[in-house]
């Protein structure tokens, strides 16, 4: 059994994750000051691949980034490199999928936070930077980290926009996805059943991971002390 697709997956998935991580987290606090007609319109723009089909976004990818596109031709002429149909055209579109849902998470997280806190390090004199790294953040880790998997999960598993831009070459662009619908092309069940069996295996284990982190952190955070009635 050629172990290609499933590190292929798991490096395309890492490396997009990462970036979205990333873009996910500044665009959400960015947007999220923006006046509410501002905001309500790059909130459409952000998301719209969430809900766009997967072969849409594989499209443009192809018009942006193809040899004749205007990010592809660029590359060609400089470098004479061509970037579809290699194994790392599929990071772009892993980024360009699993970014809603990073973003989405993290700005109900924001939204969600305590403003309050925020209001006490400006009164004492914090920058909004730090108060964005020391306060915010670790405030919303939960959210954080909740994005991070879903994106991280929905990367390892994308298929429509990954097979649109790198194809299926087995040794340099196979994923677990596009292995699994070539084998059910070549009627060979039985092998594609374990790659099935490797993506259930580890979405499975991601999630039960974060929930374990989950559970650790209710239990490790201080509780309230009780309220104690008093008489007047």
């Amino acid at each position: 059994m050629d172990w290609f697709p499933l590190l292929n997956s798991l490096r395309i998935a890492l490396i997009a994750t990462v970036f979205t991580f990333f873009l996910g987290i500044f665009a959400a606090w960015y947007v999220a000051k923006l006046p509410r007609l501002v905001k309500g319109t790059l909130d459409v723009i952000l998301t719209l691949p969430l809900v766009l089909p997967p072969t849409v976004v594989g499209f443009f990818l192809l018009k942006l980034l193809g040899p004749y596109g205007p990010v592809g031709s660029l590359v060609m002429k400089l470098w004479s490199a061509r970037i579809t149909m290699t194994w790392y055209a599929s990071i772009f579109a892993v980024i360009i999928v699993t970014f809603p849902l990073m973003y989405r998470t993290v700005r109900g997280a924001f939204e969600a936070f305590d403003q309050d806190l925020i209001y006490a390090g400006q009164t004492l004199g914090r920058s909004n930077t730090w108060i964005f790294w020391r306060v915010l953040l670790p405030g919303c880790k939960q959210g954080l980290m909740a994005g991070t998997v879903l994106a991280f999960a929905r990367g390892l598993g994308e298929y429509g926009a990954t097979s649109m831009v790198s194809g299926y070459t087995p040794g340099r662009t196979a994923t677990i996805s596009t292995t699994v619908y070539q084998l059910w092309r070549e009627n060979n069940d039985a092998l594609a059943y374990r790659w099935v069996a490797v993506n259930v295996a580890i979405s499975f284990a991601v999630l039960l991971a974060i929930n374990l982190l989950e559970k650790r952190e209710r239990q490790s955070a201080p509780r309230a002390p009780e309220e104690v009635e008093t008489c007047p």
